[in-house]
């Protein structure tokens, strides 16, 4: 920003600060770049006399990319009033942003622009479109736009397979992935990446070794995102040692790489061998952990029972590397020391949060307040659970079983009567998906 003040100076001196091309390289810098300065692109902008369309796209891109949402679309309406007219640019920043911002009726009023300008079969547009619809999670729309494509680009797969898995349409996000390829398209390290989320989440671990062998074909996909999101699928899938394969023969890794399969092998109780890998980051210099890997770290202390070490990583996080815990790190720490029989000390850590605490961290509570037997700490944390979430069945049985277990019948009775009596009851009992193979 110093070199682009100077430069801008220089224009001014010169007489050069109304030439809308070299203005504009300072308005991107400022806009689009991660040194640029919003507020300075606006300084310049306000006294450029007739700024061209190139200009204002300019600048409601850089107010979406720095989630300056109201003057995103106060620059929108000024520059209609000034007679610019939008073009493919315009709408496809301004949908982005509205995707983001999670407006149903602010998008279909976007969706009317673009139909009105006759912008709706522009690539980038369309595909734009259709992204915004997943965002608002009308995934109907999305799939209907998706259809009247003649012949869908890549990119166009690419944006409806992401639609479906960020709205939770796992299985059919990979049924697109397998009609994508019978069309004769090959997939990118995009593509890859999402559609072995879609395995993650199913616990499709055939499906995601069917895409490994693809990727294994094609030499060019060795890209470090996808190799973290095969550590990922794997890791998710259970199959620990072929996730460690992985990472062990990626050549370059970044903080995902080791955020990935620190938290694969935390959940899946290799304690001993998280904490080596996270002290093998840490000795090696080769990464700064973040907020993520300290979460995996808690996990693994969590699984293996390791008080000392997860109040020693804890502490660490907040003193040593500036991290402000979240709700989640809360909750591993509550869950150390619960299962520890600490359960007064948890209760005190949840009373000190600077963040309100969920149920679900009130339940892990009650659940180690039922295995060490403690009735009058488990009936506190289930007035506050009545609070957040009155009718959640699990919060009755907890309770019930914390009284059984101290011999207190007549107690226990009453909480199931009370259960009953209110109609709350027990979900019905769900089915493991993992490895299940997924029809091509």
């Amino acid at each position: 920003m110093k070199h682009v003040n100077q430069i801008h100076a220089h224009l001014v001196h010169t007489g050069l600060d109304q030439n809308l091309y070299l203005i504009g390289k300072i308005i991107v810098f400022c806009a689009v770049s991660d040194r640029g300065s919003m507020d300075y692109a606006v300084s310049v902008f306000q006294n450029i006399e007739n700024p061209d369309g190139f200009l204002w796209n300019t600048m409601i891109r850089g107010f979406g990319r720095t989630s300056r949402v109201g003057e995103v679309f106060d620059y929108y309406k000024r520059m209609q009033e000034k007679g610019e007219v939008a073009d493919n640019f315009t709408l496809s920043f301004l949908l982005k942003v509205n995707g983001q911002l999670g407006s149903a009726m602010l998008g279909k009023q976007l969706h009317c622009c673009t139909l009105k300008l006759g912008l709706e079969t522009h690539v980038f547009v369309r595909n734009t479109i259709i992204h915004m619809y997943g965002l608002l999670r009308d995934i109907d729309t999305a799939c209907q736009l998706f259809e009247e494509i003649p012949r869908p680009d890549l990119v166009a797969w690419n944006t409806i397979i992401d639609c479906h898995v960020h709205c939770g349409k796992h299985k059919q996000a990979l049924e697109l992935f397998s009609r994508m390829l019978r069309s004769n398209i090959k997939p990118d390290e995009a593509t890859l990446v999402v559609t072995l989320a879609a395995c993650s989440a199913l616990g499709a671990l055939e499906f995601g070794r069917w895409i490994h062998s693809i990727i294994g074909q094609a030499t060019l996909f060795d890209g470090v995102s996808v190799c973290n999101a095969l550590i990922d699928m794997y890791a998710k899938c259970g199959a620990v040692e072929e996730a460690y394969s992985e990472f062990n023969g990626m050549s370059k890794r970044n903080i995902v790489s080791w955020n990935s399969m620190i938290l694969g092998l935390a959940i899946h109780g290799h304690v001993n061998e998280a904490l080596v890998l996270f002290s093998e980051l840490l000795e090696d210099e080769l990464e700064i952990p973040n907020d993520i890997t300290f979460l995996g770290v808690l996990c693994a202390c969590s699984h293996g029972g390791m008080v000392d070490e997860g109040r020693r990583y804890f502490d660490s996080m907040r003193k040593e590397y500036r991290i402000q815990p979240t709700i989640k790190h809360y909750g591993c720490m509550v869950d150390i020391l619960g299962r520890a029989g600490l359960v007064e000390e948890a209760y005190e850590l949840i009373r000190g949060m600077p963040m309100e605490c969920n149920a679900i961290v009130w339940r892990t509570l009650l659940a180690c307040c039922r295995l060490h037997g403690n009735v009058e700490l488990g009936e506190k944390v289930r007035r506050h659970l009545m609070n957040l979430e009155p009718d959640h069945s699990s919060d009755y049985v907890l309770l019930a079983n914390t009284y059984a277990s101290m011999g207190q019948w007549d107690d226990m009775a009453r909480v199931r009567k009370s259960m009953r009596e209110k109609g709350v009851q027990k979900p019905k009992p769900g089915n493991s998906l993992v490895g299940v193979c997924i029809p091509s």
